[in-house]
């Protein structure tokens, strides 16, 4: 656990390398997944206003963080127009993709948000060398990320491996067809 929701805001994090989580609790026993984070993303800037972090970050592999200071990134950020702007931009990129996931929760079908779970997740983390999605990453995460169960998850996983669109191995996923999952994500599917 990198901070927890409700800790007073010390800092902020920028992701050196490896995987993380950043999710919120959604009732007494579940979370959701709003974002995962990886080399180059930044952690805890949500708190920022209230200084009181509204979201968890949780490391989901080994990982390196570089941590600054509030009074420290807050000074560079009243002295450092580049970097203030390039701050912004991600703030941009990163309301645009909750309003894009906001929508799909309200108006894509479970089969279509995994496909677009699976091919965001292909975009954000790359490939290893065996083409597999690098991030390990268990059924509840997925769930969680796209915002139902986990035997749906199981159920619709299970479905894109008969249909041979996907393969898994030990918490990993390979994309095979891709134009299939684009499918899945498309008006014309819903």
């Amino acid at each position: 656990m990198i901070f927890r929701e409700g800790d007073p805001v010390k800092g902020i994090y920028f992701v050196i390398s490896g995987n993380v989580k950043v999710h919120k609790k959604w009732g007494r026993d579940k979370e959701v997944i709003l974002r995962f984070a990886s080399d180059g993303a930044i952690l805890g800037h949500r708190g920022l206003d209230t200084k009181i972090y509204p979201i968890s970050a949780t490391v989901l592999e080994d990982a390196m963080l570089c941590y600054f200071d509030l009074d420290f990134f807050e000074a560079s950020l009243k002295v450092n127009s580049e970097f203030t702007y390039q701050l912004m931009m991600f703030f941009v990129k990163d309301l645009q993709e909750s309003e894009n996931k906001m929508r799909n929760l309200a108006h894509m079908p479970v089969k279509g948000r995994v496909a677009q779970a699976l091919i965001y997740l292909e975009k954000q983390f790359g490939l290893k060398d065996d083409e597999f999605i690098n991030i390990r990453l268990s059924r509840q995460d997925l769930a969680s990320f796209i915002g139902t169960t986990y035997e749906t998850v199981f159920r619709v996983i299970n479905e894109l491996l008969s249909e041979k669109t996907v393969a898994v191995h030990d918490k990993y996923i390979k994309i095979i067809d891709n134009e299939k999952l684009l499918l899945l994500t498309t008006d014309d599917e819903i």
